[in-house]
């Protein structure tokens, strides 16, 4: 019982940080629609808040504070990238490829999954709000449990591994609502739209 509370406490913190919607979010949820590389998605990012949630909770957090040039040039190539993305993503939503996916159609094989899993990792890795959030954030709240620490952070993981596979998997019941291709030129209008805000932020806070 005693370890239950630190534990419940990491999944409520650890889920509360991810579910705001961000760019590695919509990219999760893009790809649990489409059906494509999905569970792939998931794992790399599961695993990459796991990383991350043990780094902070070893110390690592106390580490990035002390060189914040670090996060600086985090900040500054995530911005790069995300404007990147969106700008792809503005080009999907002018000029659609007649992507849709209609009821029973065959999951969508139109990016490699190398491809994809690199995308993944650089929405969650060239992100400096992971650094904040997740190594910094988490891992200070985590070294105020004591001994109790590693139990926080796996209650932490186990709040993102619930969200994400929530994210990935139970995307695939908009299949019906995303069925035309309008439905996707406005997703993907959604996503450069988040992408740029994203950016956005970033650089203002630079």
């Amino acid at each position: 019982m005693t370890a239950l509370a630190p534990a419940l406490l990491g999944f409520v913190t650890g889920l509360s940080l991810i579910v705001a919607i961000g760019s590695q979010n919509v990219f999760v949820l893009r790809q649990g629609v489409r059906r494509e590389h999905a569970v792939a998605v998931v794992l790399a990012c599961a695993l990459s808040d796991m990383v991350l949630i043990a780094a902070g909770t070893a110390g690592l957090g106390a580490l990035v504070s002390a060189h914040p040039g670090v996060v600086t040039a985090a900040r500054w190539g995530g911005a790069a990238f995300l404007l990147a993305y969106a700008a792809l993503a503005a080009r999907r939503a002018l000029r659609p490829a007649g992507q849709g996916l209609g009821t029973g159609e065959a999951p969508c094989s139109g990016s490699g999954l190398l491809a994809v899993l690199g995308t993944t990792l650089a929405l969650t890795w060239l992100n400096p709000h992971v650094y904040l959030d997740t190594v910094l954030l988490l891992g200070s709240i985590a070294a105020n449990q004591g001994d109790q620490r590693w139990v926080f952070a796996a209650g932490a993981i186990a709040g993102s591994a619930v969200w994400f596979t929530a994210l990935g998997l139970g995307a695939r019941a908009l299949g019906r609502v995303l069925s035309t291709p309008r439905a996707w030129r406005i997703l993907d209008s959604l996503v450069a739209v988040t992408m740029v805000l994203v950016a956005a932020t970033l650089v203002i806070g630079a």
